[in-house]
């Protein structure tokens, strides 16, 4: 695959996917789905080709397709977004269509509280813009409003390997009140800053909803052959103070962390864009959990020994010597 030269924006690592299927977005409509259904564009891993893989209507490809337009007009798709948020920017990601990509595309989004009929209002947030073949295309959004859903146009047709929306998950404050919510969850903004290492599995599954459906969905290190332990740098959705922590094992049998700690702090002066900053300075963050044993496949909640160190913004969660973790929950009250 060839990717784009320009370096990755600051968006598309520093932002949550609000179209990841795996956190709950869904294809609800579109013109055409010939050659391959809406749902695989919103597929969590990457783009694969399979040479020798055909289906009844043709070449099995790895996203949405539509056939080959002999009227006027394009194609369309309408996508529900995971959670409602500020659209930062766009990947549209062509991997693998070479001769069957669109020459162009165009986003608009709407925030409706069921779902998008004649009467919705469309905003653009991303003007009609050029695509290549069998790359990844970062389009930054025009408009810092909070959407619910996106409408992706290609023109005239053809096939979009992925879709990535990434954003900022609005937490509405008047809404939470003085309650408790999981401030580490992606669907509250909760993302991965950095990591000492992520060899298998997804590490960005850590802080999707639910529990671990496998070993792979989760955080997981290869097998530390040095002195020293894995960690991994989480941004909260919100500053908060912590009250409940969970560590979840899920799957992880024959290779989970012996222990684990987790340090925490509030480093709202450093910026949403001082990553390098923020992964240096969690060596020296104090402990919000002092380390504690962990179990094969185990919920641990390890609530009773949270520190009162006041409002943080950012955790690091570190394990001994290294292995695999499915879910890190944090909860709390806004601060």
């Amino acid at each position: 695959m060839n990717e784009q030269t320009a370096a990755v924006p600051g968006f598309a690592v520093n932002s949550v996917n609000l179209a990841s299927a795996g956190l709950g977005a869904r294809g609800l409509s579109a013109t055409d789905e010939f050659f391959a259904p809406l749902e695989r564009m919103l597929a969590d891993q990457p783009a694969v080709f399979i040479p020798d893989k055909y289906d009844d209507n043709g070449k099995w490809m790895d996203g949405w397709e539509s056939r080959r337009k002999r009227v006027l007009g394009h194609d369309h798709a309408v996508i529900r977004l995971a959670v409602a948020g500020r659209i930062d920017g766009f990947d549209v990601d062509t991997s693998h269509f070479t001769g069957n990509y669109p020459p162009a595309a165009r986003i608009e989004a709407c925030n409706v509280s069921g779902e998008p009929d004649a009467a919705t209002v469309w905003t653009e947030v991303l003007p009609t813009s050029p695509l290549g073949p069998d790359a990844h295309h970062y389009l930054a959004s025009t408009s810092a409003e909070v959407f619910t859903h996106v409408r992706l146009h290609i023109y005239p047709d053809g096939g979009v390997a992925r879709l990535r929306v990434f954003g900022q998950p609005y937490l509405d404050p008047a809404r939470a009140g003085d309650g408790e919510i999981e401030l580490s969850s992606s669907l509250k903004g909760g993302r991965i800053v950095g990591f000492s290492d992520a060899h298998y599995g997804s590490y960005h599954r850590l802080l999707a909803p639910g529990r671990g459906e496998n070993m792979g969905d989760g955080w997981e290190t290869s097998r530390r052959r040095v002195p020293g332990n894995e960690w991994i740098v989480i941004a909260l959705g919100a500053r908060g103070l912590i009250s409940r922590a969970i560590v979840d094992t899920a799957y992880f049998k024959g290779n989970f962390p012996d222990s684990c700690s987790i340090q925490a702090a509030d480093m709202s002066e450093f910026g949403a864009d001082a990553r390098d900053a923020i992964i240096t300075a969690s060596m020296f963050w104090p402990e919000l959990i002092a380390p504690q044993k962990l179990q094969a496949d185990h919920v641990h909640d390890l609530s009773d020994h949270i520190a009162r160190i006041g409002p943080v913004t950012h955790v690091r969660l570190n394990i001994f010597p290294d292995g695999g973790v499915s879910r890190l929950k944090l909860s709390g009250r806004l601060a």
